[in-house]
């Protein structure tokens, strides 16, 4: 209720009105995005050889 209530600035009668399917995605919205492990240097190393970065020319 804090968070439908607080967080989502829901009014009473939208938070009570929701599905539990609804309260889930909206918690999810919230949620940080799980990064996971940095590459080890021979996969970064790896994925540098595959994609170089290009060099531009500066416009004139």
């Amino acid at each position: 209720m804090a968070f439908g209530l607080g967080r989502l600035c829901w009014t009473p009668d939208a938070f009570w009105a929701a599905s539990p399917r609804e309260i889930l995605a909206a918690i999810e919205a919230y949620r940080p995005l799980l990064a996971g492990d940095a590459p080890s240097r021979a996969a970064l190393s790896t994925l540098m050889q595959a994609h170089p970065d290009v060099a531009y020319e500066p416009l004139d």
